[in-house]
């Protein structure tokens, strides 16, 4: 083989790679982690071979996914964190850039059969680990400011950026992300501490979003 050759046939593999890896984050935002392989392929425009050359299972894929998401949104929340005059901001900010955010919450927390997948990952734990912490920051700090209404807590929040991944028929996409950023409004207006009703039970936590 070439050295032409070689760098052409690398360069396909990243290609191939870069495109398995948009669809499934594409799919799991969407259906969930649980969709069919070959699902996945037919959106990335490989052959199920290919997929399966790049990532032997779905775990092995899963774990990829997380580790470039949480690695992506812990980038965000902290450069929100830095770069916003307020706690608030930083959080509208982050839930507002939140297509990322969505496909971490439905791994780590909606999704037990992800998450059997990638707990064991070091990566993926610690990265995990430094979105939860970073958003119980944000939402305390939110908090004290007087901002975000004080009976609620970050696996509240979490919990809301979820229901976001529900996707409700419309007859287009554009529709769609209309519906979702009007749904965000909503949400981000039900979370001030002023108007609001009061809230039943006590605030959830991280830990209450399971390990």
């Amino acid at each position: 083989m070439t050295a032409e050759a070689g760098t052409r046939l690398r360069a396909d593999a990243r290609r191939n790679r870069d495109q398995i890896m948009a669809a499934a984050k594409e799919v799991f935002a969407e259906l969930g982690p649980d969709v069919p392989m070959e699902e996945i392929a037919r959106r990335a425009g490989v052959g199920v071979g290919t997929l399966y050359r790049r990532f032997p299972d779905r775990e092995a894929l899963i774990r990829a996914v997380a580790q470039e998401n949480f690695g992506a949104v812990l980038d965000d929340a902290r450069a929100a964190t830095a770069e916003e005059p307020t706690a608030w901001d930083a959080l509208v900010r982050l839930m507002r850039r939140s297509r990322d955010l969505r496909l971490s919450v439905r791994l780590a927390v909606l999704s037990p059969s992800a998450w059997a997948a990638m707990r064991d990952d070091p990566q993926i734990r610690q990265l995990r680990d430094g979105i939860m912490a970073a958003l119980d920051d944000l939402v305390r700090a939110a908090q004290a400011e007087g901002v975000l209404r004080d009976d609620v807590g970050p696996g509240d929040v979490a919990a809301l950026v979820s229901l976001l991944l529900r996707r409700v028929p419309a007859d287009s996409d554009a529709t769609a992300e209309l519906i979702a950023e009007r749904a965000l409004v909503v949400i981000l207006d039900g979370l001030r501490a002023d108007p609001g009703s009061p809230l039943p039970g006590r605030p959830v936590t991280i830990r209450d979003l399971g390990d």
